[in-house]
């Protein structure tokens, strides 16, 4: 992983397609992270660049990978009595993320496929991504790729470049009770979920920034209800 001081954030989304394109190899390919808290903007982001990504590189030069694929499933999650703090970080499947970020650097003779996260079941849906062999730049996103904790802290060194989703705790709020309204909570039950539970998340998740390649601007461009 690469790391330089970056003044202000950056914005631009062909600006990060074109560095996203510079970091990737003639041949094999590389992984670009984008980390942030939740409500920050980075689904939005990585969907974005990897989809600016293939306009100017070519169709199936770039995959978004999102980490939500990595939940636990329900079942597991009211085993370990975790389900009332879902998307915490001991509610994924750390190692398994890893791994397939290890098959996604050195598979690049076949198919590499992955679990997607499915808000219509609120469950992960196996096999739902995948990563062709042609695909160079694989734009990944998720909570924690940055946090300094086992199995985690293994994926800096994955990453070609990461780049983290800055986006002021106020607008995050109302973008994360927007989200959990118009997926059925009550906005009082929006409300707590995004204070208690995506709040408490973002304090850990805002302490890795510092460990971020450069720092990106979650509110400019992006919809008011990003990821």
């Amino acid at each position: 992983m690469t790391t330089e001081s970056t003044a202000s954030p950056v914005s631009d989304l062909t600006a990060l397609a074109l560095r996203a394109i510079a970091l990737a190899p003639a041949e094999g390919r590389v992984i670009v992270g984008v980390a942030g808290s939740p409500g920050s903007g980075k689904t939005t982001l990585a969907h974005r660049v990897a989809h600016r990504v293939d306009e100017l590189a070519g169709a199936g030069t770039a995959v978004h990978l999102p980490m939500d694929g990595f939940h636990l499933a329900n079942a597991t999650l009211d085993a370990l009595g975790r389900h009332d703090r879902k998307g915490a970080i001991d509610t994924f499947d750390g190692w398994g993320f890893v791994a397939l970020l290890r098959r996604v650097l050195a598979e690049t003779g076949n198919p590499v496929y992955a679990p997607a996260f499915e808000r219509t079941v609120d469950e992960p849906v196996a096999g739902s991504i995948v990563v062709p062999p042609a695909a160079r730049v694989v734009v990944v996103e998720g909570n924690y790729l940055l946090v300094d904790a086992e199995p985690w802290s293994r994926i800096p060194d994955l990453l070609a470049e990461s780049w983290f989703v800055a986006t002021p705790e106020d607008e995050r709020m109302r973008r994360l009770v927007d989200r959990h309204t118009r997926h059925g909570r009550t906005l009082e039950a929006a409300t707590a979920w995004a204070r208690d539970v995506d709040g408490a998340n973002a304090l850990l998740i805002e302490a890795s920034e510092a460990r971020a390649t450069l720092v990106v601007d979650g509110t400019t461009g992006l919809p008011a209800a990003g990821a």
